[in-house]
């Protein structure tokens, strides 16, 4: 892949959002995570419980009459449960609209699931809505992160509606590793946030939505399906779906080689941090250099994760030359961990849309066609709107121009759902 090709979808996402005047821990010097994102060594016993707030200021606002524009933010540190039934604190932000919500009632609250940050604590969406672009040097590397969740936010923002978004466990949190695309890792995550959102609004009953693309659709996805179980409380009225990763088996395929490539590495180092046990499988088949990816990796955000490793494959990682695909379909632990990933077993609540290009090669469309076909037979409500762009050389394009084009769309589908209008599945 040429470097022109690296550098023009890094650019395309930094143009999203302005930079935040530049400061002495963002250009050159080393990224630091503020000491609010280190958890306590005790936390509280029920899931969504807030632990710690501070106000958040944001790095793209406006003065307006009785506040910014578009709205307040408080960072929030709260509890929720791991995927190993251990508790874990997550932090994200809570952001009241400065617009009144229109159609009469208790001001609706969306989650906001993000899309893939990275896995460098430095890369967590609370910061980058206070940070907007950051660029400096982190582990005496290059960390470029984009705070390309605010389009979403300051959408929803515009309507009325409150947002609540989470950084998903260990990112941010300085306590452990970011568990990337981890089903009840992030699902957890998500109702847990509805949570501590309610908390800290102080409404203890509002139609409540979520709202995700690419690893927040995966999130979005497994938090409708765990919902009953894990958190009947928070009763789930709509959500949006965005190319969920739903099959981590054919995710890894497409997107072994692609401009995302290090998003491997970020799912590996996961698998280990969730499942210690898969540790000594993974280090039988990592050479050396797989061993120094991974750990470059953990400390790094999506946009140096494309300059350091755009185009490279699994199988330059590995001592026999297997790719990844190959490694999981020879051991049988990591098969079954994979295995267990899968979302579309389960029946979602409330009634969800799910999106995703129809040429979409890096988030590969037939499993999230897949998934919406198993929570048909369920007996799910669920909306599927295929995007059709035009078909692009880059992967990365692929996947990325949805999130795009879609958006708009989504945004005013779910906001008319928590107004209350209703939505007819077409799963037949």
């Amino acid at each position: 892949m040429s470097p022109r090709t690296v550098m023009s979808a890094v650019m395309l996402v930094a143009l999203l959002i302005p930079a935040q005047p530049a400061r002495a821990e963002q250009a050159g010097a080393a990224v630091p995570v503020p000491a609010f994102y280190t958890p306590p060594a005790t936390l509280p016993a029920a899931d969504g419980a807030l632990i710690r707030t501070e106000p958040l200021p944001l790095a793209l606002s406006l003065p307006g009459i009785d506040g910014t524009l578009p709205g307040r933010a408080t960072r929030i540190m709260y509890k929720s449960t791991d995927s190993t039934g251990g508790p874990v604190a997550v932090t994200g932000a809570y952001l009241e609209p400065a617009a009144p919500w229109p159609a009469g009632g208790a001001r609706p609250l969306v989650v906001l699931a993000p899309g893939t940050m990275g896995q460098g604590d430095q890369c967590s969406t609370s910061l980058a809505l206070e940070r907007g672009l950051i660029i400096g040097t982190e582990n005496d590397q290059l960390t470029l992160s984009v705070g390309y969740e605010v389009l979403a936010i300051y959408r929803l923002l515009i309507r009325g509606i409150a947002v609540v978004t989470t950084d998903y466990p260990g990112l941010g949190t300085t306590d452990r590793l970011h568990t990337y695309v981890n089903r009840v890792d992030s699902g957890h995550a998500v109702l847990d946030a509805a949570r501590a959102a309610r908390i800290l609004s102080g409404i203890s009953s509002q139609p409540i939505g979520l709202y995700g693309y690419s690893q927040g659709g995966g999130a979005v996805a497994s938090a409708a399906e765990l919902q009953a179980t894990y958190a009947p409380d928070v009763t789930v009225t709509a959500g949006y779906a965005g190319a969920p990763p739903a099959d981590l088996a054919e995710v890894v395929g497409g997107i072994d080689g692609s401009e995302l490539a290090g998003a491997l590495g970020w799912s590996i180092n996961g698998f280990a941090q969730s499942e210690p046990a898969l540790r000594p499988i993974l280090d039988r088949y990592l050479s050396d250099a797989g061993q120094t990816a991974l750990t470059r990796l953990s400390t790094m955000c999506v946009g140096d994760a494309i300059l350091a490793y755009a185009g490279k494959r699994s199988s330059s990682w590995t001592v026999g030359g297997k790719s990844m695909t190959e490694v999981i379909a020879a051991e049988p632990a990591l098969e079954e961990f994979i295995t267990d990933q899968r979302i579309g077993t389960r029946r979602p609540s409330g009634v969800i849309r799910v999106a995703t290009g129809v040429f979409d090669n890096l988030v590969p469309h037939a499993q999230a066609r897949a998934m919406v076909a198993d929570w048909c037979d369920r007996g799910g409500r669920v909306v599927y709107a295929p995007v059709v762009l035009p078909w692009s050389a880059s992967p990365l394009l692929n996947h990325f121009g949805p999130l795009l084009s879609d958006q708009p769309l989504a945004v005013d589908w779910l906001g008319r759902r928590l107004a209350g209008s209703p939505a007819t599945s077409n799963c037949p």
